[in-house]
């Protein structure tokens, strides 16, 4: 028997000793940026990182450049495509940088590294179709100095970076006035449709080939080289040491040429960005990359992002419930606190909800947590307002005799006025979950999923067939949670105060 216990002992001993030694599985984060070919690369290094047995999660689709920059700085990602240009002009403008040894040593100050170039150029470059550039007579970006009626439509990038619009005005004296900010892909439907004569274009879309445009040559040098490079934290070097040198085997293994091809399949073809590189992978790696069939894929994706959307608006709709009434009630036995209150809640709804959604990642990071804390900030006013309104509304007569029959203030707000103001207070949460539902699409600009991935997707791929993929279920959404609500309203308002008035 004790030889047993002994054998027993030793072998706990040596599974728990086992257990001890395995070392946790390096994650690593990758980044991209709301543009297709961003998207590829983003796809190809986290396939890569994969192979090495790595946990990896690609954030896609992030939005501008600063944005993705600083959830690098904040490790909230640990490796995405830049170009050189942009890190010199748009990331560290106004140092001076002049040569690549100098952005290396600026960066490692930052504990960022660059990697060597993957091997193409992808430069900022004036676009214009081709019959309105022959018939004004354009080649080159100085010839528009002569036509100040052209109507420009720049990417909102573009019109405030400082290798953007203003700095190319400044460098050619341009004359322009009529000049709009918008989305890069709308841009090219703006430029397609006759509503601009000229947009910003990158040199590897391949939209300029699909629609034959015309990029105009930069007769005076404007443009930086874009050299595409990777930028990961330093401490990948320690944490992830396989995943990062299956990542750097990206260095030098693409020409211009390819780069369009692959953006092509994506924007032309319309074939997923996951195929795409995991075929690249395959072809120049030698690596199986294991991608999910287009029926299983699409119907996985639609659950999970149907999941993640109802999350955003459950997390962020209950919170807010649970702080909003309290605040309206508050309001409503305390007038000029209640002001105070309500006038906060209304300076919250003023802002523009994509741009609380940007200042929420330096606080929240990436994912659910910062669209939620924004959806939570915009359901306060409609509950806060509704709560107030339907306390307020209660008779003075009903109130009084309330307080007559000796109700405690307390007994008075749960048996008689909460009742009597259900119905408004129900409205209030009902509009903020409606809000809720459309509003969360947005959530796919800063990696929070739900239905704005596939919203977004699509229009970065100008895809209104997948665009609509996203937007047809939330319209639903929306009425299914109207629904629902109409139905709570039987179980929660009083019947007696549901009941209509007689003709």
């Amino acid at each position: 028997m004790k030889i047993g216990k002994l054998l027993v002992l030793l072998v706990v001993l040596g599974c728990v000793s086992n257990v001890g030694a395995l070392e946790p599985i390096p994650q690593v984060y990758v980044g991209s940026k709301a543009f297709t070919e961003s998207v590829i690369l983003g796809e190809i290094a986290a396939d890569l990182a994969r192979s090495t047995g790595a946990g990896v999660f690609h954030h896609q689709q992030l939005g501008s450049t600063m944005v993705v920059w600083k959830a690098l700085l904040a490790a909230k990602i640990h490796v995405y495509v830049e170009y050189t240009g942009t890190i010199s002009q748009e990331i560290l403008a106004g140092g001076g940088l002049r040569d690549d040894e100098a952005v290396r040593k600026a960066l490692a100050e930052l504990g960022i590294r660059m990697s060597r170039p993957l091997g193409f150029n992808n430069t900022y470059a004036i676009g214009m179709r081709k019959d309105v550039a022959g018939r004004f007579g354009i080649q080159k970006v100085s010839d528009l100095r002569t036509h100040p009626e052209l109507r420009f439509g720049f990417s909102n990038e573009f019109m405030e970076r400082g290798d953007g619009w203003k700095g190319l005005r400044r460098h050619y004296q341009l004359p322009q006035k009529d000049v709009r900010g918008l989305d890069h892909e709308l841009a090219y439907r703006g430029l397609v449709s006759g509503d601009l004569d000229a947009t910003d274009v990158y040199s590897t879309d391949a939209t300029i080939r699909r629609y034959d445009l015309l990029t105009l040559a930069d007769d005076r040098n404007y443009f930086p080289a874009y050299q595409a490079v990777l930028l990961y934290r330093s401490d990948l070097e320690e944490r992830a040491p396989d995943a990062l040198r299956a990542i750097l085997m990206m260095e030098g293994k693409f020409s211009e040429a390819m780069m369009v091809d692959l953006n092509a399949r994506v924007q032309v073809k319309r074939e997923p960005d996951s195929k795409v590189a995991a075929e690249f992978v395959r072809g120049t790696f030698g690596i199986q990359v294991v991608t999910e069939s287009d029926e299983d894929g699409q119907l996985s994706r639609f659950f999970r992002l149907t999941l993640q959307h109802l999350r955003l608006v459950a997390v962020s709709l209950l919170g807010a419930m649970l702080i909003a009434i309290p605040l309206g009630i508050l309001a409503a036995r305390q007038p000029q606190l209640g002001q105070m209150v309500l006038g906060a809640a209304g300076i919250l709804q003023t802002i523009p909800s994509l741009a609380l959604l940007i200042f929420m990642v330096p606080l929240l990071g990436l994912g659910a947590q910062p669209a939620i804390a924004a959806l939570f900030l915009y359901s306060l006013l409609p509950i806060i307002r509704n709560t107030h309104a339907g306390l307020h509304d209660v008779p003075l007569q009903i109130r009084e005799s309330a307080e007559a029959l000796g109700l405690t203030a307390l007994a008075r707000l749960r048996l008689i006025e909460l009742p009597l103001a259900a119905r408004a207070i129900l409205a209030g949460i009902k509009t903020a979950a409606v809000i809720n539902v459309g509003t969360a699409t947005l959530g796919g600009f800063i990696a929070a999923g739900g239905y704005g991935e596939l919203i977004f997707a699509g229009i970065r791929k100008d895809d209104m067939a997948l665009t609509l993929q996203g937007a047809i279920p939330a319209a639903v959404l929306a009425l299914l949670v109207q629904g629902l609500f109409e139905l709570a309203e039987r179980a929660v308002v009083p019947k007696g105060l549901r009941l209509k008035p007689a003709e």
